[in-house]
């Protein structure tokens, strides 16, 4: 269970780039990040969630509080609990972990936003590269950690990801993001 903190507020976060408190180098500690992967299969009625086990990543924050970063999941860690559905969801009709053994998120941009950031970058699966836009939420620890959280909607259609056997896959996602950086 995550301890609970007050997210910074746009403004905070402004000035601790302004006052370059953050500048440098960060890494993603897999071992307190996550990301979940939601869906509605059987026409929408039945919730399957799964976890990437394998995540990492980096970023850096520049003197003048350029944000960029990299977020990989190795897709053939995704669990659902099941072990036939992940098998399927590992093959060819789905993130062809054979072949595409990551899932990257590459941001380009993260801004002070609102009641966090914005964050832009690309998306890519099954070598299939999109741009992508959304909210997070921002929150730096008083130890020197930066946790990002997001709720994020992907639909598979966009990366290829077409299978539904009689249409009982849903296909809107949502990736819930839990990234905790620290500096190496």
């Amino acid at each position: 269970m995550r301890p609970t903190a007050e997210r910074t507020t746009a403004l905070a976060l402004e000035a601790l780039l302004h006052e370059q408190a953050l500048a440098g180098q960060w890494v993603l500690d897999p071992n307190r990040s996550s990301i979940r992967l939601r869906n509605k299969s059987m026409w929408g009625l039945v919730p399957v969630s799964g976890e990437f086990r394998e995540v990492g990543g980096h970023g850096t924050v520049s003197a003048d509080g350029e944000i960029n970063g990299t977020i990989t999941v190795v897709s053939a860690s995704i669990d659902t609990g099941n072990p036939k559905r992940d098998t399927h969801l590992r093959s060819a009709d789905f993130f062809d972990s054979a072949h595409n053994p990551d899932i990257t998120f590459r941001a380009d941009g993260i801004r002070p936003s609102g009641d966090g950031v914005g964050v832009t970058g690309f998306l890519t699966v099954r070598d299939r590269t999109r741009p992508m836009t959304f909210d997070a939420k921002a929150t730096v620890q008083g130890n020197g950690e930066v946790w990002l959280d997001a709720d994020v909607h992907v639909s598979q259609a966009d990366f290829g990801l077409t299978w539904n056997l009689l249409g009982t896959v849903g296909q809107n996602n949502t990736l819930t993001i839990h990234a905790v950086f620290t500096r190496p």
